[in-house]
Order: structure tokens, then C-alpha cells, then sequence
């Protein structure tokens, strides 16, 4: 337990019902009438819905433990994703809707950071950028390099982003792992 008074970024709160909401940002106001309170940004583990919620200044919360640990992506055992975590090797199968969009951008060896809360796992967090090869993609017609158009290409892990024409198969381009947008190529 701890009070609105001990509130930081990033702190995990157990709310209605102990459901996990995440402090995004809070502010101590004290009104020149009335008492004071805390005003604060929340966002929750699970859906990443975001509310505005008020507190009393002084108002008990409860506090979740939330572990965050570095892992790696390891393989997929049937629909489950297996990572491993870096430190004791130990091994954590984790369901497809737990990994959620994070699956388009999984090659074995990737490093992501994993929320665990009383040993099930939250979410999995992978970098900003991700580096993939593109495994096929259409030619670019000759003459269309000038109009800044795009393309399908498929990734190596099998999701498809969009690319500009100029791209060609076998190539290492950056991926936006939150848009899924095109960033640039990869000079090797």
C-alpha cells in the first residue's frame, strides 16, 4: 500500500476490481480553497486505454509489483511463443494474445522486454525499431522511382508493411514495430 502522495511515472497501481493501470503522468494541486489532491494520467497494462482519474491528496492505493525482465525470443511451440530470460535461462511459453502485434516483428534471437505480475506475463514490449529482411517484393517498374509511391513487401517474418518502389527483395530495411511503418534501409 502507499498514498497518492508517493505516486511516480511509471508505478503500477491496482485499481477497480484489481485491474493494473500504469501512472503516465500526475500532478500535486492544492487549490487556494478545498483540500488538495492529485490529478493523474493512467494508463491500463492490458488494453493501453488511457483515463484521467482524481485522487485526495493522502488516499491509500494499492501497488502492483510489476517485473520487468529483458528476454529473448527463443521459438514458437505451437501457437505459444517461448522466450527465455537472459539472466537465469529460464523458460517462459507465452500465448499468442498476450504477444499481440509484437508476433509480426519475432525472429528467433530478438531481444524484448517482458511484464511479468504474479508469474503470468502482461505484455511484451520490443524495441521502437526492429531490422528485417524483406523476402519478396514486386520489382519496381522502371520510370516509377520519381513519384514517391509504395509497394507490398512481405518481411522475413511474414507480415507485410509497405515499402517506396525503389526497395528490392533481399534487402534489410527498418521497421516502426509500434505503426509498422517503413524507416529506411539498412546499410550492411
Amino acid at each position: 500500500m502507499a498514498t497518492t502522495n508517493d505516486l511516480k511515472n511509471g508505478i503500477v497501481l491496482k485499481l477497480d476490481n484489481g485491474q493494473l493501470w500504469s501512472v503516465v503522468e500526475f500532478q500535486h494541486v492544492k487549490p487556494g480553497k478545498g483540500g488538495a489532491f492529485v490529478r493523474t494520467k493512467l494508463k491500463h497494462v492490458l488494453s493501453g486505454k488511457v483515463v484521467d482519474k482524481t485522487f485526495n491528496a493522502g488516499t491509500k492505493v494499492e501497488t502492483a509489483t510489476v517485473d520487468k525482465r529483458g528476454m529473448q525470443f527463443s521459438y514458437k511451440d505451437g501457437t505459444d511463443f517461448v522466450f527465455m530470460d537472459t539472466d537465469t535461462y529460464e523458460q517462459l511459453p507465452i500465448s499468442p494474445e498476450t504477444v499481440g502485434d509484437a508476433a509480426n516483428y519475432l525472429l528467433e534471437g530478438f531481444e524484448a522486454t517482458v511484464a511479468i505480475y504474479e508469474g503470468a506475463a502482461l505484455y511484451v514490449e520490443l524495441p521502437a525499431s526492429v531490422e528485417l529482411l524483406i523476402e519478396y517484393t514486386e520489382p519496381g517498374v522502371q520510370g516509377d522511382r520519381s513519384t514517391g509511391g509504395t509497394k507490398p513487401a512481405k518481411l522475413e517474418t511474414g507480415f507485410e508493411i509497405a515499402v517506396p518502389l525503389f526497395i528490392t527483395t533481399g534487402e534489410k530495411v527498418k521497421v516502426d514495430t509500434r505503426s509498422g511503418d517503413y524507416l529506411g534501409r539498412v546499410n550492411s
